[in-house]
């Protein structure tokens, strides 16, 4: 049967292709892929999928479910589709989205004589708002027990872990004055953000190794004769996990109440962005996916990776068993968020890696549906994960 695999997907990969690449030629920014999402969803249609479009409040978020209507696990593979700015899909979500629907479709083509049910999720805006947040608190994950996604980089790595990541922004308010006749009658909003970012500096001394705080000034005054009435920072604070997360992020809003108290400005703390957890793999569903991505003809994976980013994915790995490999485009060195990037996700050599995703994804699905004893071991592994957590 997994012959049968590779026989559909010889029919398919043309126009997976195809799709893939008129994604990197019409890029879309995140919650902004109209065009994008009804590409993916109408060949899902014409490959029989029901789909339901605008899940979870996200105008361009979509639910694609192929149910064979015999017992048997349900599969899903997640669709990223949104693009950077200026630079495109320069972190290769034409391919990820592609995969996903290529995953999903390849499996729909067997699975009326195995068993189990294949869904296909768009998850909109994972590189600011990602749609997976409110999806993995609003239950979507809930008729769903495998959830899988791949991702390309220039090597190919086995899922790992990512950082759990909180997005703050910090207004503060003072009074105008002019800035050289009346200072003593101002209150200086930028000497609030600029005292932020001193009380911020001087607390990475303090925080474990795994912590990044990063940020910028989105507003800081007008004109430097007039004392600044209005001043923002907003900034990515990040951690291994989420209690120590939250323990650095009280410490980091502290000291925007004490920059407060010294400036006399006020200060409103906010989320500017959607929260991420942080990724915990199966280690098991992992397993079973190398071996068919090396099965695929990717000739080698290396060990995961200490994750320094931060992944929407990971929230789904909270409520149900997942993964996030990577699959190499045969560069080592390449970085993300490039234009090279995009480049290299519509030549002829990631045409056929993209293929091996395709198939690797299909037949881990293909795997858990009929080989009960891994699936088993997939949950069990899921359980223990959290009563760790």
């Amino acid at each position: 049967m997994k012959q049968d695999l590779k026989n559909h997907l010889e029919s398919l990969k043309t126009s997976l292709w195809d799709m893939s690449d008129y994604l990197y030629e019409h890029p879309e920014l995140g919650d902004q892929e109209f065009n994008s999402m009804k590409l993916l969803v109408e060949y899902l249609k014409e490959h029989n999928f029901t789909v339901e479009t605008g899940i979870v409040d996200r105008p361009t978020a979509f639910k694609a479910v192929y149910d064979s209507e015999k017992e048997g696990p349900t599969i899903a593979y997640l669709a990223e589709y949104d693009a950077l700015p200026e630079v495109g899909h320069g972190c290769g979500h034409n391919m990820i989205g592609t995969m996903s629907v290529g995953a999903g479709v390849l499996l729909s083509k067997v699975i009326d004589e195995i068993g189990g049910r294949v869904v296909v999720l768009g998850t909109p805006a994972e590189e600011t708002n990602g749609a997976k947040v409110p999806m993995a608190e609003q239950g979507i994950f809930d008729d769903i027990d495998v959830a899988m996604m791949l991702h390309p980089s220039g090597e190919s790595y086995e899922s790992g872990d990512s950082l759990a990541m909180d997005a703050l922004q910090f207004e503060f308010r003072g009074k105008t004055s002019h800035a050289a006749a009346s200072p003593e009658k101002g209150i200086n909003a930028l000497d609030g953000v600029i005292q932020l970012f001193n009380g911020i500096n001087a607390l990475r001394q303090h925080v474990t190794s795994d912590v990044r705080i990063h940020g910028i000034i989105t507003e800081g005054g007008v004109a430097a004769n007039v004392v600044p009435d209005k001043a923002v920072a907003q900034f990515y604070v990040r951690a291994k996990d989420r209690d120590n997360l939250n323990e650095v992020v009280q410490k980091v809003k502290n000291i925007a109440e004490g920059a407060s108290l010294m400036t006399g400005a006020s200060v409103h703390i906010s989320n500017y962005e959607l929260s991420y957890d942080n990724m915990i793999t199966n280690q098991t569903l992992s397993e079973i996916f190398t071996e068919n991505l090396l099965g695929a003809g990717v000739k080698k994976v290396h060990k995961s990776a200490s994750g320094s980013g931060s992944l929407d994915m990971g929230n789904v790995s909270h409520v149900v068993p997942a993964i996030h490999p990577y699959i190499g485009l045969d560069s080592p060195g390449l970085v993300g968020h490039t234009r090279e990037f995009a480049n290299l996700t519509i030549t002829e050599n990631s045409h056929r890696i993209h293929a091996m995703g395709v198939l690797a994804l299909a037949s881990t699905g293909y795997d858990l549906i009929t080989n009960k004893e891994l699936f088993d071991k997939v949950a069990a592994e899921f359980v223990g994960q959290r009563g760790q957590v």
